[in-house]
C-alpha cells in the first residue's frame, strides 16, 4: 500500500443464490483497495421483487438505528446479524430464512478515501425456496450373529423444481453414543460411494454395498456382520445445489430414526448372555433387557428361556414364544406394565414399563434346549451372568457448576468451557448456549448432547471454518467439556450458559449456569511505526529502517509477516514490494527488486524489524513502507491474515557526489561578411576525467536579445542530436552543426551564414557521471554568449521605406509591394524573404527567395496562398491569396545582394536591406458585418453613441459662431 493506492472495490456473493425457507443462510462481502480505518463500516439492503426500485435497510456494523421497522426486531433479536469476520470482510447471517427475505442484496461501505473512486457497493439475489427434502427409515431393533447379513432400507426424496443433487449416507453410534459416529457408506452428490474408514476393506470385496431401488430407495446391505457392526444405524440425505461460484452448498439435511443392531457370537456349546440398554433407572423409566443365545444351526433348534430377578423367576417363554408369567406378575403384565417376548431363535426380550424400587436387584436368565416343543426334558441348559439394576427414587434435582480455563483470550486463542453436573439419577442432556458482546436478542444455541449421546450444533455454529472446529464432548461422568479451537474475534466474546436436563417418568428436572470469556481482537491496538536514524544519506553511505509493531496483545506469541515496500522518487504509481519475511523466516524477494536483495540485510529483535541497506545510490532515493500482517495462534499462517496494519512512510535523499564543473563564462563576438562560416566555441574549464557531458546550443536573435531563447541542438552524453522545434527543417539541420572537438572543447559550426543568423549564442553544459547502476546528471554550467554580427562593403540596397496600412475583407487578395530602387552591381544575385510579425508574438518568416531562384516556404501552410511576383528583377512584391483573419499583423521584406568571389568560389554578403512596413487588417464579408459588430460590446457602444457626439460637436460649432459675431 502507499500513498498512491488502487480504487475502493466492493464484492460480494455472487448470486443469484437458491436457499430453503426455514435455513440458516450467510452472504459474504468485502472491501478492497481503500483508504481510512482498517475496520470498515459495512450496510446491508434489500430490493424486494415488488419494489424493485426501492431500498429497504437492514443492519448496519455502526448504526443500531439503520433497519427499517420491519427488520428492527429481527435484527434486535439477532435473527439477523452481520458478523465481522476482519476490519474489511463481514458475513451477514439469516439464522430461519423467510419466504419474504427473497430479493436482491446490496452490500455497501461509506466512502473513507480522500476522494471517490471505484466501486462502493455490490448486488447479489437471493431466491426462497421450500425445503421438499424427505427421509425417513422405519425404526428397528435387530439381533444378528457373526456372519449373518443385514439389509436396512431408507426412503428419500426431493420436489425442488431447481437442478440439485442429492447424497444418502449411513452412520453408526455405538454403544449410548459415547463414541463419535462413524461413517458405513456414503452416496455422494457426484454419485461417488465412499465407505467410512472402519468399512473401507469391506467395500472393496462387496460385503458392503448400498443398492438403489427405483427413484426413492436406497438400501444398505451388510454381508457377514462382525461384532464391530453392533450400535445404532441411521440415514442421513442432503440436497446440494451448484451456486454461480461453482461451488455446491447443502442447502438441506434430513436424519432419520434409528436402528439398533445387536451382534452375538457363535459357540459350538450353548451361550447366554444377557443385555440392558440401561442398567441404572430412575423410578417410572422403562427396563429391556435383552437374553441373547448363541449357537450353532439355531434355527433348527428349540430354545426355552427363563427370567430371574434376586434369583425368583419373572417370566417364561416357551419354544413356540408363548409367555409364561408367575402369578404376582400377570397383574403388571394386563396393565401393560411387564412384556416378555421372542424375537427371534436367539434374542428374548424382557421389558418392565415404569419400574418401581421393588424392580432394583439381580437380574439373569437361562435357557434349556429341548429336542422338541412340548418335551419336558432338556438336552442341556447354561444361564448368562447377572447384571444389577438399580432403580433410584425421584424427587432429586441436578446440581452443576460452570467455569471457563480461558477468562481472557486474544483472537486465535481457543475458548474452553467445563459444565459439571452433580446428583443426576439418570442420563442427562446438556446445551449450550451463546450470548455475544452487546446481544440485544435471545441467546444463540451453540452445542447440545442429547440422553442418548448424539451430538448437534447450534445452527448459527455449524460452519467449522468460522467456528474452527467447535466441539462438544463428555470428559467423565458428569462432566461436559465445550471446546472452540480457534477463535476469529470480539464476537466469540460473551457469556456462555449450560443447561443441563434430566427427565423421568414424565418429568423434567432443568438447571443452568454461565460464565464469561472476553476475546481480545488482533487487530485491536495493532500498529506499526517506521523510523529512520537518518533520512539524508550521501551516496554509498548506508542507512537503516525500523519497523517498530505493537499491540494489545503479546507479538512474540502469534505468527506475524513483515512486507518492505518502496516507492521511488519521483513517484511512478503504486509502492512497489521489496521482500516479504514470514512468520517462519523464510524471505520472498520480488525478482523485480532483485538489485535491492545483494545489498539488504533483515533483522528482527522482539517487535522492532529492522531493513539496513548498504553503499546507497540515486535508485535508493524514495519513500519506504512497512506492512505487518498478523495470524491467529493456532491457525497455521495462509489465507487471510487475521489483522494487517500499514506504518507511515519514510523519505529517504540519496546526495549525489558534488559537480566540480566549470564552464568558460567570457562574453565575445564574432564578425564575419555574409556568406562565410562561423564557429562559436564552448569551452570546459574544469571537470572530473571520468564525467561525460551534454552540450545544448541557444540562440537568441537580434535586436530583441531580450526574447526567450531558442534551442538549436542539443548533444547528449552518448552524442545523440536531438534539435530544437525552430531548427528542425532539413535546411537548418544541414546548416547548423555541433561538434566535440576535444574532451573540453565544443563548436557550434554554422555554414553558410545568412542576415538571420545574427544575433547571441551560448551553450549550456550537464555533467553526468556512471554510478553503480545507471548515468546520474550531477550539474550543469552556462557559458558566456558570443554575439555573431555580419560585416558588409559600403556600397547599399536602396529599397522603398514608405510604410503602409492595407484593409482587405476575407477571402479576397492582397499585394504587398517591395520594390528594389536604383540599379544594383553587376555580377551580383539578389535574395529575398518576407516577415510577419504578430502582436504579442514572434518575427516569423513567411517565404525566402534564394539567390539561385529557389524558393523556401517555412511555413508550409500558407505555401498555396503566398505568391512572389517578379514583373522586373528588382519587384519583391508579395501577393497573399484567400486572405484569413489570422493573417492580420505586420509585414516587411529584406533584400540582400551576393557576390562570387572567385578566388574562394563561394559567394558572399555585399549589401542588404528592409522595406517598409505594411500593417494588414482584415475584415470580415458583409454577410458578417453585423454579427462581428453585435459581438463587440466596445464597437456596438461607439455606434449606439455616436449620434449624441455628432450633435455636440455641432452645437458647440454653433456656439463658437455666435461668440465671433458679438466681437
Amino acid at each position: 500500500t502507499g500513498s498512491s493506492r488502487a480504487q475502493r472495490l466492493v464484492t460480494v456473493q455472487k448470486g443469484p443464490l437458491y436457499r430453503t425457507e426455514g435455513s440458516h443462510v450467510t452472504l459474504w462481502c468485502k472491501v478492497s483497495g481503500y483508504q481510512g480505518p482498517a475496520e470498515q463500516t459495512f450496510r446491508w439492503s434489500i430490493y424486494l421483487p415488488s419494489a424493485p426500485e426501492r431500498e429497504v435497510q437492514i443492519v448496519s456494523t455502526a448504526d443500531p438505528s439503520f433497519p427499517y421497522a420491519i427488520y428492527t426486531q429481527r435484527v434486535h433479536s439477532r435473527g439477523i446479524y452481520v458478523e465481522r469476520v476482519q476490519g474489511d470482510a463481514v458475513l451477514l447471517h439469516i439464522t430461519e430464512l423467510q419466504d419474504r427475505d427473497a430479493g436482491e442484496y446490496e452490500c455497501h461501505t461509506p466512502n473513507t478515501d480522500e476522494r471517490y473512486f471505484g466501486s462502493y457497493s455490490a448486488k447479489t439475489k437471493l431466491v426462497v425456496i421450500a425445503d421438499t427434502l424427505l427421509a425417513s427409515m422405519v425404526p428397528q431393533v435387530l439381533t444378528r450373529a457373526e456372519g449373518e447379513a443385514v439389509e436396512l432400507t431408507c426412503e428419500v426424496s426431493k420436489s425442488t423444481t431447481q437442478h440439485t443433487h442429492l447424497s444418502v449416507g449411513w452412520y453408526r453410534l455405538q454403544g449410548a453414543g459415547e463414541s463419535p459416529t462413524e461413517e458405513v457408506l456414503t452416496l455422494s452428490k457426484d454419485f461417488i460411494l465412499r465407505p467410512g474408514p472402519s468399512y473401507t476393506q469391506r467395500f472393496l470385496v462387496g460385503d458392503v454395498r448400498l443398492n438403489k431401488v427405483g427413484n426413492t430407495t436406497y438400501k444398505l446391505f451388510i454381508g457377514g456382520v462382525k461384532a464391530s457392526d453392533q450400535g445404532q444405524l441411521y440415514c442421513e440425505a442432503a440436497e446440494w445445489i451448484a451456486d454461480p461460484d461453482e461451488t455446491w452448498k447443502d442447502i438441506s439435511r434430513k436424519q432419520t430414526g434409528r436402528t439398533s443392531l445387536a451382534v452375538t457370537s457363535q459357540g459350538r456349546d450353548l451361550s447366554v448372555d444377557i443385555a440392558a440398554a440401561a442398567s441404572s433407572l430412575s423410578e417410572g423409566d422403562t427396563l429391556q433387557l435383552n437374553c441373547l443365545v448363541g449357537a450353532q444351526k439355531e434355527t433348527s433348534r428349540h430354545f426355552q428361556v427363563r427370567w430371574f430377578l434376586n434369583g425368583v423367576e419373572v417370566a417364561r417363554v416357551d419354544p413356540h414364544g408363548v409367555l409364561i408369567l408367575e402369578e404376582e406378575h400377570e397383574e403388571r403384565a394386563k396393565l401393560g406394565q411387564l412384556r416378555a417376548f421372542k424375537q427371534s431363535n436367539t434374542v428374548y426380550v424382557l421389558t418392565i414399563y415404569e419400574v418401581g424400587l421393588k424392580d432394583s436387584g439381580m437380574y439373569h436368565c437361562s435357557v434349556s434346549e429341548v429336542k422338541a416343543p412340548g418335551d419336558v426334558h432338556s438336552i442341556q441348559s447354561n444361564q448368562s451372568s447377572g447384571i444389577q439394576v438399580d432403580v433410584k427414587p425421584i424427587g432429586r434435582r441436578t446440581h452443576l457448576s460452570v467455569s471457563t480455563r480461558t477468562p481472557q483470550v486474544t483472537a486465535g486463542d481457543a475458548l474452553t468451557f467445563l459444565c459439571q453436573v452433580r446428583g443426576a439419577t439418570s442420563p442427562v442432556s446438556v446445551q449450550w448456549w451463546h450470548l455475544p458482546p452487546q446481544h440485544m436478542g435471545p441467546r444463540l444455541l451453540v452445542a447440545a448432547m442429547e440422553q442418548d449421546g448424539t451430538l448437534s450444533l447450534g445452527s448459527s455454529y455449524r460452519d467449522g471454518g468460522t467456528w474452527g472446529g467447535l466441539r462438544l464432548e463428555k470428559s467423565s461422568a458428569g462432566t461436559f467439556t465445550l471446546v472452540i479451537p480457534s477463535t476469529l474475534g470480539e464476537s466469540h466474546g460473551g457469556r456462555y450458559v449450560c443447561e443441563v436436563t434430566e427427565r423421568s417418568r414424565g418429568q423434567s428436572w432443568t438447571e443452568e449456569g454461565e460464565t464469561a470469556v472476553t476475546v481480545s481482537s488482533m487487530g485491536l491496538g495493532l500498529h506499526a511505526t517506521l523510523r529512520s536514524r537518518i533520512v539524508t544519506v550521501r551516496y554509498g553511505q548506508s542507512f537503516e529502517l525500523v519497523c517498530q509493531v505493537s499491540a494489545n496483545y503479546t507479538i512474540e506469541e502469534v505468527p506475524v509477516s513483515v512486507g518492505w515496500f518502496f516507492q521511488p522518487s519521483p513517484p511512478t504509481g503504486l509502492y512497489h514490494k521489496l521482500v516479504q519475511v514470514l512468520p517462519d523466516g523464510t524471505m520472498n524477494w520480488e525478482t523485480a527488486q532483485s538489485r535491492f536483495q545483494g545489498k539488504a540485510q533483515l533483522t528482527k529483535a522482539a517487535t522492532s524489524f529492522r531493513l539496513h541497506i548498504h553503499n546507497a545510490v540515486a535508485a535508493d532515493k524514495g519513500a519506504y513502507q512497512c506492512e505487518v500482517k498478523v495470524w491467529r495462534k493456532n491457525a497455521p499462517p495462509q489465507g487471510q491474515p487475521a489483522a494487517t496494519t500499514t506504518s507511515n512512510a519514510v523519505g529517504i535523499r540519496v546526495l549525489l557526489p558534488e559537480s566540480k564543473l566549470q564552464v568558460a563564462t567570457e562574453e565575445s563576438s564574432v564578425e564575419i561578411a555574409g556568406g562565410a562560416d562561423a564557429t562559436i566555441e564552448c569551452r570546459i574549464m574544469f571537470a572530473q576525467n571520468t564525467s561525460r557531458f551534454a552540450i545544448t546550443w541557444y540562440f537568441v536573435p537580434l535586436p530583441a536579445s531580450d526574447e526567450t531563447p531558442l534551442q538549436i541542438v542539443r548533444a547528449d552524453y552518448r552524442s545523440g542530436l536531438e534539435y530544437g522545434a525552430k531548427f528542425s527543417s532539413s535546411a537548418l539541420k544541414s546548416r547548423f552543426l555541433s561538434q566535440r572537438v576535444s574532451s573540453n572543447v565544443s563548436w557550434l559550426r554554422i555554414l553558410s551564414t545568412n542576415p538571420q543568423d545574427q544575433g547571441r549564442y551560448y551553450c549550456v553544459v550537464e555533467e553526468w557521471r556512471w554510478l553503480v547502476d545507471d548515468w546520474y546528471k550531477l550539474g550543469e554550467g552556462t557559458s558566456g554568449r558570443t554575439t555573431l554580427e555580419f560585416k558588409l562593403p559600403e556600397h547599399q540596397l536602396q529599397l522603398e521605406k514608405t510604410n503602409r496600412s492595407v484593409l482587405v475583407k476575407e477571402g479576397e487578395e492582397v499585394t504587398l509591394h517591395c520594390l528594389l530602387q536604383g540599379a544594383h552591381l553587376s555580377a551580383t544575385r539578389l535574395s529575398a524573404t518576407w516577415f510577419q510579425e504578430k502582436e504579442g508574438s514572434h518575427v516569423r518568416s513567411l517565404l525566402t527567395l534564394h539567390r539561385d531562384g529557389a524558393i523556401e516556404y517555412p511555413q508550409e501552410s500558407l505555401a498555396g496562398r503566398l505568391h512572389l511576383r517578379r514583373p522586373s528583377a528588382g519587384d519583391f512584391s508579395l501577393t497573399l491569396r484567400s486572405v484569413e483573419e489570422g493573417d492580420a499583423g505586420l509585414y516587411h521584406c529584406q533584400v540582400q545582394e551576393w557576390q562570387l568571389q572567385s578566388e574562394v568560389n563561394s559567394w558572399a554578403l555585399q549589401a542588404l536591406a528592409s522595406s517598409g512596413y505594411t500593417q494588414l487588417t482584415t475584415i470580415p464579408p458583409e454577410s458578417t458585418v453585423l454579427s462581428r459588430i453585435c459581438s463587440s460590446p466596445s464597437l456596438l457602444n461607439f455606434i449606439l453613441y455616436l449620434p449624441l457626439v455628432l450633435i455636440l460637436l455641432l452645437t458647440l460649432g454653433v456656439f463658437c459662431w455666435c461668440f465671433r459675431l458679438r466681437k
